[in-house]
């Protein structure tokens, strides 16, 4: 077992500083960090939770199998804020994972253990879910690099629903590099060429809501990337995103309590305060709020961009710290990266830095472009 000061781990496989010489394949020598949200056969599996504490699953997860057939090497499995429904990594059952890179400061939600040992280096590539923030806000805040793919891109099959219509599955490792290769390998796609020249970037300096009307204050963030991407051949321009045509956050509580609707309110008194009081708000939505939902995040999904991708930050307020109240800043903390789940593009961050278009390669190939300057 590896010393883990982070407590980015709950459950350790195999020896973590020696992968087997003898693996093959474009990711071999990788040590592989599955957020715990993910089944592998085999290794206990408890979605960040008391209920599934002593889950054994009996079947990988495809983008596992993915990964290992192309010679990683799974080496545990990465603590979670609980069922990955939040932003900080607290975890009422695990304890909560602190930051490598910002000491004291949250490492982001709810994929938090992977961002955490990647920055520690205890492990080369993580595999994350990212439902409305979830692998770029933990990247961000530990300073290394995670995918949230096209929404459908990669499978989930698997993995722990949070809310379907929304969720996705993407690698995070230290380099857009490593993260490229691994998109490669679970999405049977070849690895994008560079590509920044030529290409219009929309600097987005305000979030769009997600239909509540609450949208987040107004940042200049972006503008500091402008000058290096302009250099590197893209033309920056002032661009915005519309608003969705309705509230989307009862089709998101919705799903969420359909996933939940074995174990909650049945074993209510199994899940910790901060989810337990999220699933409680869950069960009054109005049907047809549900509906209007469903039909806004269909129209929004058919709109077509006028720039190639956006660059925006992933977070545009103060990192708070490892402790903070989860139900107060959630929101903030992540209106920046929100948008993106509902609208169902691709969203790669780089530290804080966020590029966002409606497919994968194009962020891959912006974000190698940036980091091979």
């Amino acid at each position: 077992m590896t010393d883990d000061a982070f407590n980015a781990v709950i459950t350790w496989v195999g020896d973590s500083d020696r992968p087997p010489a003898e693996a093959v394949g474009p990711l071999a020598g990788a040590r592989l960090l599955v957020k715990d949200l993910i089944d592998v056969a085999g290794v206990r599996t408890t979605y960040g939770s008391k209920i599934y504490a002593e889950h054994v699953p009996t079947l990988t997860a495809p983008a596992v199998a993915r990964l290992l057939d192309a010679g990683a090497t799974l080496v545990g499995k990465a603590n979670l804020h609980e069922f990955a429904w939040g932003v900080t990594s607290q975890n009422p059952w695990y304890g909560t994972v602190r930051n490598p890179a910002r000491p004291g400061r949250t490492t982001g939600g709810s994929s938090g253990g992977n961002a955490a040992a990647l920055a520690a280096g205890l492990c080369d590539l993580g595999l994350g879910t990212d439902t409305g923030c979830s692998v770029r806000l933990p990247a961000a805040c530990c300073q290394v690099v995670g995918l949230k793919p096209r929404w459908g891109a990669i499978s989930t099959r698997g993995v722990f629903p949070l809310c379907p219509s929304l969720d996705t599955v993407g690698p995070m490792a230290r380099s857009v590099g490593e993260v490229a290769v691994a998109w490669s390998v679970l999405s049977g796609k070849p690895v994008p060429e560079p590509r920044l020249d030529g290409l219009t970037v929309g600097l987005l300096r305000q979030a769009p809501s997600v239909g509540d009307g609450n949208r987040p204050p107004a940042s200049d963030e972006a503008e500091g990337y402008a000058e290096r991407l302009q250099r590197l051949g893209a033309r920056v321009v002032e661009a915005d995103v519309p608003e969705p045509a309705a509230n989307t956050w009862p089709l998101f509580f919705h799903e969420a309590a359909e996933q939940h609707r074995a174990t909650f309110p049945s074993r209510a008194d199994d899940y910790g305060a901060n989810v337990r009081a999220k699933l409680e708000a869950a069960q009054h939505v109005d049907p047809a709020a549900v509906a209007a939902a469903y039909e806004a995040l269909a129209a929004w999904r058919a709109w077509v961009p006028a720039v190639d991708l956006y660059v925006s930050p992933c977070i545009a307020v103060e990192l708070p710290p490892e402790d903070c109240d989860e139900l107060e800043i959630r929101l903030a903390l992540s209106s920046y990266m929100r948008w993106v789940n509902l609208i169902g593009w691709a969203g790669l961050a780089i530290g804080n830095m966020q590029l966002i278009a409606p497919h994968d390669e194009t962020v891959l190939a912006a974000g190698l472009a940036w980091e091979r300057g």
